[in-house]
């Protein structure tokens, strides 16, 4: 993996210690790619009888033909050089290494907007709408709805390493990702949007930089101190909202193996899917067939590149590990208000909710803690929005924050 100039030079902004601003391209070693091949090949799989359904978790027969395309049929070049055609770029802030997507927006006055992924997502995941929001003109839309996009991966996360730092969770994250709009990139006041641990992310930023944000625009509504109170309770809920509390219930029963394991003891899973393509492979596919919109069949929302390249962007930057501590940071250093000010997020603020999310939250939780100014029901989408329905998700930021131009 290697960063190689691109003609856009190096830029230092002031208001904060960081390195030059590099600009990036992923060069991904032949020998890791070699390195690569040879651990597929010699994968020794693990007897799966009675599992057709998956009932045991995810199923040999579908991982064999997933991973034999990726032995045989894909091209990773392919995919570096549909990443590498957007212009990337890395900075160090205290010591964190952020990689980051920039794409300026072709419009008359581009509203700067960061897209904040989740686990186990990558920046990638946005690539469907980073044109769609940059360059509307060109998909349909309208010029003066254009945003500069800002992509960044989370610390520890695909491009953004070696994380060698500690104690870096979702509250650290939304003050680097401050620093980075502001100090790095230049803007004095800025959108954020995320699903996710990015939803987190941007209600912190939202909480505490709200005299920085344009407004907040959440994929998911996920409380702040769920790794202190937990998930609201049945009476939190309205009489009409009763489909909400049992919804997250049903749909939290798939997301509990991996809280339970990235949150205690994430270094000892790590060891396992460092060294396994295939068993790193397993574990995202289990999430992403779990928690989309896909009714068991996953290619139905994702192809098999892409559940490939996901795997790929963990594998070739060996951040698994340090994605999984993620978990464990905020499991360990629970979050604390920056402020007693009422709503806790004061930015502007909007929700969606995606028929096959993992979480609905009560619209009392939400009108109180949060300046709710819109709420969208979504007709179809799961946790994993901006891959599943670019579309939609696009609608709604054009709608949100074309409200909050004209303020």
């Amino acid at each position: 993996m290697s960063a190689s100039p691109d003609g856009a030079g190096r830029e230092r902004r002031p208001g904060g210690a960081h390195s030059a601003v590099e600009p990036f391209q992923v060069a991904i070693e032949q020998e890791v790619l070699d390195d690569l091949a040879s651990r597929l090949e010699r994968t020794r799989w693990p007897p799966d009888p009675g599992n057709e359904d998956w009932r045991y978790g995810v199923a040999r027969s579908y991982l064999e033909q997933l991973v034999e395309h990726w032995r045989s049929g894909y091209d990773w070049r392919a995919q570096e050089r549909a990443i590498n055609a957007l212009p990337q770029y890395r900075v160090s802030l205290d010591g964190v290494p952020l990689h980051f997507v920039h794409v300026r927006g072709v419009g008359p006055s581009p509203m700067p907007l960061i897209l904040t992924h989740g686990w186990p997502w990558t920046f990638w995941d946005y690539r469907k709408v980073i044109g769609p929001l940059s360059d509307p003109a060109a998909h349909g839309g309208d010029p003066r709805e254009a945003f500069d996009v800002v992509v960044p991966s989370l610390p520890g996360f695909g491009f953004s390493v070696p994380l060698t730092q500690t104690g870096i969770e979702f509250a650290r994250t939304a003050d680097l990702w401050d620093r980075l709009m502001r100090d790095v990139l230049g803007c004095e006041r800025y959108a954020a949007h995320g699903g996710d641990w990015g939803a987190l992310v941007c209600a912190q930023l939202g909480h505490a930089y709200s005299e920085h944000l344009i407004g907040v625009h959440l994929g998911v509504c996920t409380p702040m101190d769920l790794f202190e109170k937990g998930l609201p309770g049945a009476d939190e809920y309205g009489p009409a909202e009763r489909d909400r509390f049992e919804h997250t219930k049903q749909r939290m029963k798939v997301a509990t193996s991996h809280l339970v394991v990235q949150s205690d003891d994430p270094q000892t899973l790590g060891y396992a899917l460092a060294d396994s393509p295939v068993g790193l492979l397993a574990w995202i596919l289990e999430r992403r067939r779990n928690w989309s919109d896909c009714h068991g069949d996953v290619e139905s929302r994702f192809s098999r590149d892409e559940l490939i390249t996901t795997a790929m962007i963990y594998w070739v930057g060996n951040s698994i590990t340090s994605s999984m501590r993620y978990y464990w940071e905020a499991q360990h250093n629970l979050w604390k208000p920056s402020h007693d000010r009422q709503p806790v997020v004061q930015a502007p603020t909007a929700i969606t909710l995606w028929p096959q999310e993992l979480m609905l939250m009560p619209t009392a939780k939400m009108e109180s803690f949060y300046n709710l100014k819109r709420v969208t029901k979504m007709p179809s989408g799961g946790h994993f929005h901006p891959m599943e329905e670019p579309e939609l998700l696009v609608d709604d930021l054009r709608a949100f924050f074309g409200e909050l131009r004209e303020q």
